[in-house]
């Protein structure tokens, strides 16, 4: 804490100079940041606040306004006080329009009736104000140690608090936003007394800054919270005006407490983390070996060496809004997804595989058959996600080894994007059950299919490619649709006429009729083949 000009008036090297206070009286509590001496009349510019001035007045003016003048400058920039010696210029008293002048803007002066080494006295308030910064610098560092050491070891609340009350001496207390206690420290007083009409007392502090002292109940507050999400109060309970220590202690202790509520929040989603990582090492290939692969996996508390390999895509049917927090939606899919894995006691990995799937890593005794472990984490993953939100579970093919995992989930996806579109309220998707979507899965490595589909599309994605058009995107549309063209416009957001021109233009490039049947269901079939290649790639 800065020396107050009071503090000043107290060293020894200022009593030799046998101050006496003549303006400013009520205001030696003012803090003194420096002191600078300045004998020129125009010092005002150079300053920046909190000094103390000390000067023998020879450069002075000797017109009153201007002396006048110069208090007002000196006040204006923050100045925290003006000692003057006399005995050169001033010889027994100050003007009087240099106290009027000072009583009128707030600033203390001093006059030293004896000649005193300014050097001296700018020496000693230095070093006070230097052991000071010092001091602080000591004990903020200590706070860093104590509480980043809180925040390695995930203390809880209360063991926050009671390091709070320990190094403050004082009670301190933390609550929600609806000023609920939700931890105390007493720091020897009585809890009781301390609780008593705890809401409406509290609801009478309202500082507007998130750390802020409230003189009228005696209140250290500062706001906890993170990434922009308050979510409770420290209030430090001081018997007078806080330090900067304590302002310090409690703004680490409030730090402390929002980041160890962040973890706790996103404990399992540290383990999603890691569950998604594993999941995409095997599905890139990013591990050399698929043992270092099961050994990430059985460190996590999921075996795979020596399981029947199951692997699901989950997918929400409605569409994930990424402007409205999409991951933050998706990871608690993946959440919920985990936490019906362990009501089925199913080991598993699960994790998200993208911004619109969970995927799931689900290992089996070699005896047990996939799909009692599928309806069984179906339906108590109904229960556990989101009241009113429907799903769909699609399971690849089931395989015996690591390496054929990522062709499992090729598969998984493919079905589950494919199932999304018409959910029929199953429990779970697999590829026989897509029908011609799952015929043409199987044979996407077929030439003959590749060259069918080349020779449907060619044109049209030629065209797109060269133009950087979407043609392709609205004869998907179109054909979704049912031919409805009403119906394709508003889905492709475009008025009728600019539709009905898109159609048209198709029509020239793919040399065909789209209101005949037939020729429909060929462009379909191409572009239900060219999607499973194009998911195949990659």
């Amino acid at each position: 804490m800065l020396p107050t000009i009071a503090d000043v008036l107290a060293l020894e090297t200022v009593r030799r100079g046998s101050p006496r206070v003549v303006a400013g009286a009520d205001r030696l509590d003012t803090k003194v940041r420096w002191v600078h001496v300045g004998e020129i009349a125009d010092i005002a510019h150079l300053l920046r606040g909190g000094e103390l001035v000390l000067t023998t007045g020879v450069a002075l003016p000797e017109d009153p306004e201007k002396l006048a003048d110069y208090i007002g400058e000196l006040s204006s920039v923050g100045a925290s006080g003006l000692i003057v010696e006399l005995g050169r210029r001033f010889v027994r008293e100050l003007p009087r329009a240099v106290i009027k002048s000072a009583e009128e803007h707030g600033l203390p002066v001093i006059v030293l009736t004896r000649e005193t080494p300014f050097v001296q006295i700018t020496e000693s308030v230095h070093a006070r104000i230097i052991d000071i910064q010092l001091e602080e610098l000591r004990a903020s560092e200590q706070l860093h140690e104590v509480f980043t050491e809180l925040s390695v070891e995930g203390a809880s609340p209360a063991e926050v608090l009671a390091q709070v009350a320990r190094l403050s001496g004082r009670p301190v207390l933390l609550e929600n936003l609806a000023h609920q206690v939700l931890a105390c420290e007493s720091a020897g007083r009585d809890a009781g007394t301390l609780l008593a009409g705890w809401e409406t007392r509290s609801r009478a502090v309202a500082p507007a800054e998130r750390t802020a002292y409230d003189g009228a109940s005696g209140w250290l507050v500062t706001t906890v919270g993170a990434r922009g999400q308050d979510w409770g109060r420290l209030i430090l309970l001081c018997d007078a005006q806080p330090s900067p220590r304590d302002m310090v202690l409690a703004e680490r202790a409030a730090t402390t407490l929002a980041l160890g509520r962040l973890l706790e929040r996103h404990q399992e989603s540290l383990e999603r983390q890691a569950h998604g990582t594993i999941i995409t090492g095997i599905l890139t290939h990013a591990y050399a070996d698929p043992d270092e692969a099961a050994a990430r996996a059985r460190a996590v508390g999921v075996p795979l060496t020596g399981r029947k390999l199951v692997s699901v895509v989950i997918r929400p049917t409605e569409p994930i809004d990424q402007a409205l927090d999409g991951q933050a939606q998706l990871g608690e899919l993946a959440e919920a997804t985990a936490a019906a894995c362990r009501d089925a006691r199913l080991p598993a990995l699960v994790g998200a595989l993208d911004q619109e799937r969970v995927g799931v890593l689900l290992p089996l005794p070699p005896r047990a058959q996939a799909e009692p472990a599928l309806t069984s984490l179906a339906e108590r993953l109904r229960v556990l996600w989101r009241p009113g939100s429907s799903f769909v579970l699609a399971a690849g093919s089931v395989v015996e080894s690591i390496r054929d995992v990522r062709r499992s989930f090729l598969e998984a996806e493919q079905v589950a994007d494919v199932a999304v579109r018409q959910p029929d309220g199953r429990a779970f998707y697999r590829l026989p059950d897509l029908r011609l979507r799952g015929l043409l899965h199987l044979l996407r490595d077929d030439a003959r299919l590749q060259t069918f589909a080349e020779r449907e599309l060619g044109p049209l994605l030629a065209h797109d490619a060269q133009r950087g058009g979407d043609l392709a995107r609205i004869l998907r549309i179109y054909l979704d649709s049912g031919r409805n063209k009403a119906v394709a416009a508003q889905k492709a957001h475009l008025s009728r006429p600019a539709f009905y021109d898109r159609l048209r233009r198709l029509e020239r490039i793919l040399d065909t009729d789209l209101d005949d049947v037939e020729s429909c269901l060929s462009l379909h079939v191409a572009l239900l083949a060219l999607e499973s290649f194009r998911r195949e790639s990659r």
